[in-house]
């Protein structure tokens, strides 16, 4: 070895050890871990033998992290509903539940295209599609999925007749991983708020058709309200155009095994002098959608 060499040897310090922690620290820490975790136990034991599930519930969500908070997309298809547009958005708007209020509008020609327009300005939480023809409720809730950006998605009409306060019975469920799909019924505890006997018969009989295809226990197939994680609907090839929309989803979710959830909700109903839109072509064309979407996509 050269002088050089020799004299930058003797200059180079010796490489430290990397620092680690004491044993006795580790041990100390596995202790008070094992205590605290033995201290859990013996408080949920405790809440259970005397019969205090409030108790063991808050002790079993201290151990368990919470799920993280699911994004939620309202989406709202519309079509000629200027006389009510600015009320429902602001009730959805009011619920706060959603992280975008995604409307698609279907080619309206009565105005509410314009009231779309300032409500897209005025709020940072809505956005607006417009259709350049007339397709349907179907092909404007197509659209929506296309662009909805939440983890849950949500349908809500423009109408007056389903009320967002209802939002958490159909959003919690899924939050909590209970289910996949959530259906709001109008008929399962108050069936006379619908006032039309003709429409509460027409209803039941598509849902027991539907029921007898997909084997679910749906007392609403045809709500408006059907809440649902988006990635359910992944690779889920929907084609009806208008309200052949409800028993198409309905079906190819129960085909792929979702889990549904009902829960009973509020309705307003309204007649066709009013604007209602659905018809006896739609129950019809209903029918053929589940025999059809029963077994083929």
């Amino acid at each position: 070895m050269s002088t050089l060499d020799q004299r930058d040897a003797t200059k180079t310090p010796a490489a430290k050890p990397r620092d680690t922690p004491a044993s006795g620290a580790g041990d100390a820490l596995r202790g008070r871990m094992e205590q605290t975790l033995a201290q859990a136990e013996a408080a949920l034991a405790e809440a259970r033998r005397h019969g205090d599930l409030a108790q063991a519930d808050r002790v079993r969500q201290a151990a368990d992290p919470a799920p993280a908070k699911l994004k939620v997309t309202v989406m709202m298809p519309v079509f000629n509903e200027a006389a009510t547009i600015r009320e429902i958005v602001a009730r959805v708007r009011a619920e706060a539940r959603h992280d975008e209020l995604l409307i698609v509008d279907d080619c309206s020609t009565d105005g509410t295209r314009d009231a779309l327009i300032e409500l897209e300005q005025a709020s940072d939480d809505v956005r607006v599609i417009l259709h350049g023809y007339n397709r349907g409720k179907g092909a404007a809730l197509r659209t929506a999925l296309r662009h909805a950006r939440g983890d849950v998605v949500l349908v809500q009409d423009a109408d007056l007749e389903y009320d967002p306060s209802d939002y958490a019975r159909l959003i919690d469920p899924i939050q909590r991983g209970e289910a996949d799909v959530v259906y709001g019924s109008r008929f399962l505890e108050n069936a006379h708020q619908d006032p039309s006997r003709l429409h509460r018969l027409g209803n039941r009989m598509l849902t027991a058709a539907s029921n007898m295809t997909t084997g679910l226990r749906l007392t609403d197939m045809e709500t408006c309200y059907k809440a649902l994680r988006r990635d359910a609907l992944r690779g889920v090839p929907l084609k009806e155009n208008r309200f052949g929309f409800e028993p198409e989803i309905t079906a190819k979710l129960a085909r792929r095994g979702c889990r549904f959830l009902e829960v009973p909700i509020a309705y307003n109903s309204r007649g066709w002098d009013e604007g209602k839109k659905i018809g006896l072509r739609d129950a019809v064309r209903a029918l053929w959608c589940i025999a059809r979407y029963a077994w083929l996509d």
